[in-house]
């Protein structure tokens, strides 16, 4: 299926790695002109340097600290003709509510929560000025299926997936559609590196991670690539009439009784 995104450019947060760097080379696959933006600078040059080579498009890294607000209005501004705005960047901290002291639980949300709202606050106006845009959030299944060993993480992930449906189902009526995509476990370099470490206290072997995952649907993990598919069609003109949605991308994890 031609989704008939050559042409259009496009700015993904977190692109560093992992969800985002997937979308990232997904989209400029499809022919988009891609902004990468993350904290890294010298991550964010490597890769920006590889989709040119490979996809022979248009691409530029953006390294920024989404958490100040002021680095977020200098973004939108340097970007503010994009069509398709991917807010990907964050990670909140897992652990019971006794075990997140107020710092690191406002972190968590600063980056996240309050970094998505600002993002799309910015670049909603642009968006609105033109009649037309696409904003998506990747999320995460947190916040379907609550858990109080992930308190803060959660809440921001329920609160992030109403926030895209109040949106998205208003933003219609200015030729915007909001859409968000929750992903379940997914092999980032984040989770191998946590579950490696895991695997090596526990199994004396930190290969051995996807022992773990043998739970799970299909008995795996997903892979950032399946995500970054979901988010180019949702990007697309073929889901033109999806907006206000939340499409869970975990192989039906969150419909179990049981994972581990």
């Amino acid at each position: 299926m031609d989704l008939q995104l050559a042409g259009k450019s496009v700015l993904i947060t977190g692109a560093s790695q992992g969800i985002g760097l997937a979308v990232a080379r997904q989209m400029a696959e499809e022919g988009c002109h891609v902004h990468l933006a993350a904290r890294s600078r010298d991550k964010l040059e490597s890769e920006v340097e590889s989709i040119r080579k490979d996809f022979g498009v248009k691409a530029q890294a953006h390294p920024t600290d989404l958490t100040d607000l002021a680095n977020i209005q200098a973004l939108a501004k340097a970007c503010e003709g994009v069509d398709i705005l991917v807010n990907n960047a964050g990670a909140v901290p897992g652990g019971r509510i006794d075990e997140i002291d107020d710092t690191h639980w406002r972190a968590g949300w600063e980056l996240k929560v309050f970094g998505y709202i600002n993002m799309t606050r910015e670049f909603y106006a642009f968006m609105k000025s033109r009649g037309q845009g696409v904003i998506i959030h990747v999320i995460g299944i947190g916040g379907e299926r609550p858990d109080a060993k992930y308190a803060a993480g959660a809440a921001s992930n329920a609160g992030l997936m109403a926030f895209s449906r109040a949106l998205g189902g208003k933003s219609a009526d200015d030729g915007i559609r909001v859409v968000a995509v929750n992903p379940g476990w997914i092999a980032t370099e984040r989770m191998v590196t946590i579950l490696g470490a895991k695997a090596e206290k526990e199994l004396g072997d930190a290969e051995r991670w996807p022992e773990f995952m043998s739970g799970l649907p299909f008995g795996r993990a997903g892979h950032p690539e399946e995500v970054a598919n979901v988010v180019a069609f949702l990007a697309s003109d073929r889901a033109s009439y999806v907006s206000g949605t939340v499409v869970t991308v975990d192989g039906g994890t969150v419909l179990r009784d049981s994972i581990f």
